[in-house]
């Protein structure tokens, strides 16, 4: 590579860092980075976003259970934690809390509120403009927090090939779930013509799903018109 591409190349990578949503300032407190390494661990967790498994893909359930609680949660939006604050001063004011401001504050509630508001200046020092793609990406769907796998993880649990992250479903794909599922809705057991196949994502790509193999499989319109973006296994 000649000195003028490095040069260039260079140039492309920081236009990108400062393009991009930084990390947060927990998440790089939690793998001891300072503010100057952000890039350098920002380029290593997108790498884990593709070549780690995370296990609830496999088991169909969140192995960690509480333990979830030992890792990081994605930062908060600074107009949603305004939002927040506002509404909590409110229901002190008012005594009374939930969607409509309908059911009496108890004591202990009160309590915990004013502690919280007590709090603003701290917590609104973690909070962020925008939400970096890592974070939103590692978010769990299910549970918010941020998925303990791209954080404990060994070689055993990293893939050799990157997991499809495109709602392109390629062609070759495609012929290889229709033949594993036998042409058979796999909801309703219904054998159908081509025609009337449709290609159902287990886990919904909105939601965090891939668009691997394991992850798709046939369904009829019905069945995956029923289904929408709810994970049904």
């Amino acid at each position: 590579m000649s000195l003028a591409e490095s040069i260039e190349k260079k140039e492309l990578c920081e236009s990108e860092n400062k393009m991009r949503n930084p990390l947060s300032a927990q998440l790089l407190q939690y793998f001891e980075y300072s503010v100057e390494r952000e890039p350098e661990l920002y380029k290593e967790l997108t790498n884990r976003l593709h070549n780690i498994c995370k296990p609830c893909w496999e088991l169909k359930y969140c192995p960690y259970g509480p333990l979830v609680e030992d890792f990081p949660l994605p930062p908060c939006l600074k107009g949603s934690f305004a939002e927040r604050v506002n509404y909590l001063k409110k229901c002190l004011e008012l005594g009374k809390y939930g969607l409509n401001y309908d059911m009496p504050l108890d004591e202990d509630r009160r309590k915990l509120f004013e502690e919280e508001i007590d709090q603003t200046e701290e917590l609104e020092e973690e909070c962020v403009d925008a939400i970096s793609d890592f974070e939103k990406e590692a978010s769990c769907k299910e549970f918010g927090h941020l998925c303990p796998a791209y954080f404990v993880s060994e070689p055993f649990t990293e893939t050799a090939e990157s997991r499809n992250r495109s709602r392109t479903i390629s062609h070759s794909t495609l012929i290889r779930v229709v033949r594993r599922d036998n042409n058979t809705c796999q909801v309703c057991g219904k054998i159908l013509m081509d025609k009337e196949i449709e290609i159902d994502h287990i886990i919904p790509y909105s939601r965090g799903g891939t668009t691997d193999e394991n992850n798709l499989r046939v369904t009829c319109l019905e069945c995956n018109r029923r289904k929408g973006k709810k994970i049904m296994w």
